[in-house]
């Protein structure tokens, strides 16, 4: 019998990416998503629903937690409309305002209490250190340091292990990646502030644009814009 996972699935084409990778392991997929207020909650829970349905997770492992509590806090773009989200700028340097902060610490959490129930020995986020926008709760070393606190405050028979893939890959390399496996990357969305359309402005959708790009592969989801530094040649 396979081992169980719980992965997190933001609907984005990282997680969808980890998701692949997790079910190309031989694991059985149980899939959390979080809602907490963003700007595109209604399309990243279509998108979450349409990559559960592809891989055919069945409705008991499929949760979808609202984390009230961060949209109540703010600080973040994501949740608070009166912070404007910048332009799209990779390069930029420290914490961009579209960081919810210490979102991952709660999301794994919650990841950690729904795995001692159902089982699972393992835990998949797709977070990316090397190529994303600067979060801070998106490195390894914060991940290794909850996976020893996960552990630590489990039961004794409780035994996880986090897994982030794609921690230390370009965006290019995570599209190679997700062609490869066959991922469902015209499900997933990645866009900060629109929904009918990818808006083509923000971070997200500049790194996702820049690494279809670089991997010489066509983006399957629509964009209202397109930056001419960004479009396919």
């Amino acid at each position: 019998m396979a081992e169980l996972a719980v992965v997190s699935l933001s609907g984005g084409m990282d997680s969808c990416v980890t998701a692949a990778m997790a079910k190309a392991e031989g694991y059985e997929l149980a899939l959390l998503h979080a809602d907490y207020g963003q700007r595109t909650q209604a399309r990243e829970k279509q998108a979450f629903r349409d990559i559960a349905d592809f891989y055919e997770v069945r409705a008991s492992r499929r949760l979808i937690i609202g984390f009230d509590t961060l949209k109540a806090i703010g600080g973040s773009a994501l949740t608070d409309s009166s912070i404007a989200l910048p332009e799209g700028d990779p390069e930029r340097a420290g914490v961009p305002v579209s960081y919810v902060p210490f979102r991952n610490a709660h999301l794994l959490a919650t990841c950690v209490s729904w795995a001692e129930v159902l089982g699972a020995t393992a835990i998949f986020v797709g977070f990316v250190e090397e190529d994303s926008s600067g979060y801070p709760d998106c490195r390894e070393v914060f991940l290794r340091s909850f996976e020893q606190t996960a552990n630590l405050g489990t039961r004794p028979e409780t035994k996880l292990a986090f897994h982030a893939p794609l921690i230390h890959l370009r965006k290019s390399e995570i599209v190679k990646k997700g062609q490869e496996l066959g991922a469902p990357l015209h499900l997933s969305w990645s866009c900060y502030q629109s929904e009918a359309e990818a808006c083509g402005h923000c971070d997200s959708c500049h790194l996702r644009l820049r690494g279809f790009l670089e991997a010489g592969l066509p983006d399957p989801i629509p964009y209202a814009h397109i930056p001419p530094g960004l479009a396919p040649r």
